[in-house]
């Protein structure tokens, strides 16, 4: 075995002791495109290094017997998993004319039982694995499938009665038909009543049966188009915190997606976590509920879900989380203030649970003589949660970070007037403000200040946009992959200068969205930006999240303890991940340059 792949990861992993016996008695072989390596089913008598070429990994027992799995490059392993299992669960197929480096299956299984780090390394991975065929074994579909599926596999027809009906009427056909809701064409539009509705009606508004529906019917409908994923669909119940969506396709209401259809659709035990936080009931329930969360963000990264369907997911249930917790928490009569959540948790783009970032707004004429103590009730209800302070106090108890509107807006002002001290900081973590409970019209208020105040002073969004500059970009002077041994940051030189650089032209064009990637689709529309370089950022943030969640998850499980936050080491990853990370560092290199022209930065 050559000496590029014995330093590569996870054989790094080995001592010199043992790397001696692997290279001493490794064999290489060469295949042909088309070749089966190793088949579904069968004993593996090696463990697999891709040298050249590439080799697909496909699912035999999949619908059409090829579903692809993964693609193998230069400097990965496969068959390992084979080895350890006892047989191979995967097809193997040479893609191209390929050169793999042959480990016998004995000298394998003695370097893990040697040296335990390099065991440990693919006992997880073949724990992975398992927990994906568990899955399929339980008769649901797996979470990949669950989020490409479409509203359409799961929605049912609408029921849609006359405007004429009555509250009897409606009970009667909701026996009948056996469903929970239905629909009425109401000022043009339709209006939902569900069989809650009518039991408030009857039951408590003491209605009379002859009432009309249009009465007691909800004309604010959530709604989705037939083509949207069924994975929009679960998002959209739960940020806005109802059971039901309606399914419009030009203007005509063609069907009905309950939550329930969504979770017999889909079985998996993870997205249980999504039924739990709404059922808690006091604090501690929640407190149950949101330690599920972690479990969540393993079972999506097992099964490969793309990253911005994870992070639209955990976005909405962190916001339940802390919405549900602000209702239990602040007194009842104070409910019509704004909590806002920024950072990181304000874009939307936060999987794991990091540091409190909020604030809280209420109205110019709103009193509130117990904020002091109730806003500490908040805060350490959100501690005790999981969610730890943040250093710089950006929470909900300090009084910087709360008040009325009015003291917001002042606040714009006089931190636009400090544009070239912490001001500019005030107003970039301002500028990712979402509203997760309470009045949102108090935050766009707010909002709106800081777009008549910012968006238009050409040198205050020099002074917001020249941190994009503040960390070099890791590649050398050849553009390659800077390589060292602590590994590099993956936050501070590819992801920070990509959302602020996004942030600060959000801000410049008076986009309300704060999720980078919606912030990129209005940059466009705008005119702001070509659709095929904001699809490009798009993808490079994606790879930077999933590279900077992957050694995250190490950690959080006691693997590469030796790392700093937010590093990586470039030497771990397989060829295809370091050719996409030197790619998307390009990119953000290439953005720095237009964000320079853009904002005058090199002056």
């Amino acid at each position: 075995m050559i000496e590029q792949e014995l330093h590569q990861h996870p054989f790094s992993l080995l001592d010199e002791t043992a790397r001696s016996r692997l290279r001493d008695g490794v064999d290489l072989a060469y295949f042909e495109a088309g070749d089966i390596i190793l088949d579904a089913s069968s004993a593996s008598e090696y463990v697999y290094v891709v040298h050249k070429g590439s080799v697909a990994e496909l699912d035999v027992q999949a619908p059409d017997g090829r579903e692809q799995v993964g693609v193998y490059a230069a400097g990965d392993v496969f068959g390992a998993i084979s080895v350890l299992n006892g047989k191979s669960r995967y097809r193997f197929r040479a893609e191209q004319q390929s050169l793999c480096y042959l480990i016998p299956a004995a000298l394998f299984l003695t370097l893990c039982e040697d040296n335990a780090d390099f065991g440990r390394h693919f006992q997880q991975r073949l724990v992975e694995k398992g927990q994906r065929l568990a899955e399929r074994r339980e008769g649901g579909v797996t979470m990949a499938g669950f989020m490409l599926a479409r509203v359409d596999a799961c929605m049912r027809e609408p029921l849609i009665m006359a405007t004429t009906a009555t509250l009897h009427d409606a009970v009667v056909a909701l026996k009948q038909h056996g469903v929970d809701s239905v629909l009425i064409e109401h000022q043009a539009q339709y209006a939902i009543i569900t069989k809650t509705d009518l039991l408030t009606a009857l039951v408590l508004q003491h209605h009379d049966a002859s009432t009309a529906l249009s009465v007691v019917a909800e004309t604010r409908l959530i709604t989705v188009s037939p083509s949207d994923y069924l994975f929009s669909a679960l998002t959209r119940m739960t940020r806005h915190k109802v059971a039901r969506v309606v399914v419009m396709e030009e203007r005509k209401a063609v069907g009905v997606v309950e939550l329930t259809d969504v979770l017999s659709f889909f079985s998996s035990r993870s997205y249980v976590v999504g039924l739990e936080i709404e059922k808690a009931d006091s604090l501690d329930a929640l407190q149950l509920a949101s330690a599920r969360l972690p479990e969540l963000v393993d079972a999506l990264m097992a099964q490969g879900v793309k990253m911005r369907f994870a992070m639209e997911l955990l976005a909405a249930l962190n916001g339940r989380v802390m919405g549900k917790a602000w209702e239990m928490v602040m007194p009842a009569d104070q409910l019509q203030g704004c909590l806002i959540v920024m950072g990181s948790e304000g874009r939307g783009e936060q999987i794991l649970k990091t540091d409190q970032d909020n604030g809280l707004i209420f109205g110019d004429h709103q009193a509130w003589p117990g904020l002091p103590r109730d806003a500490e009730r908040f805060t350490q209800a959100l501690l005790s949660m999981g969610y730890p302070p943040c250093p710089g106090k950006v929470m909900v108890n300090n009084p910087d970070w709360q008040g009325p509107v009015q003291q917001w807006q002042e606040r714009v002002y006089h931190w636009a007037g400090e544009a070239a001290g912490k001001g500019v900081l005030n107003l970039t973590i301002l500028a990712d403000a979402h509203c997760v409970a309470g009045d949102r019209s108090l935050l766009e208020a707010v909002r709106e200040t800081l777009f008549d105040r910012c968006s238009g002073d050409d040198l205050l969004m020099a002074h917001f946009a020249r941190p994009v500059l503040q960390f070099a970009t890791p590649l050398n002077l050849f553009g390659s992959l800077k390589k060292p041994q602590h590994g590099i940051d993956i936050k501070k030189g590819a992801l920070f200068p990509l959302v602020h650089g996004v942030r600060a032209m959000a801000l410049q064009h008076r986009i309300a969205e704060t999720s980078t990637l919606r912030r990129l689709k209005k940059l466009v529309a705008a005119g702001a930006m070509e659709a095929s370089f904001a699809e490009d950022l798009g993808e490079a943030m994606e790879l930077f999240s999933e590279l900077r969640l992957n050694q995250q998850l190490a950690q959080l499980h006691g693997q590469q303890t030796e790392l700093q936050d937010n590093h990586i080491v470039v030497q771990s990853l397989s060829s295809l991940e370091r050719d996409l990370l030197r790619d998307a560092l390009h990119l953000v290199g290439d953005f720095k340059q237009r964000l320079s022209r853009r904002f005058h930065l090199e002056y």
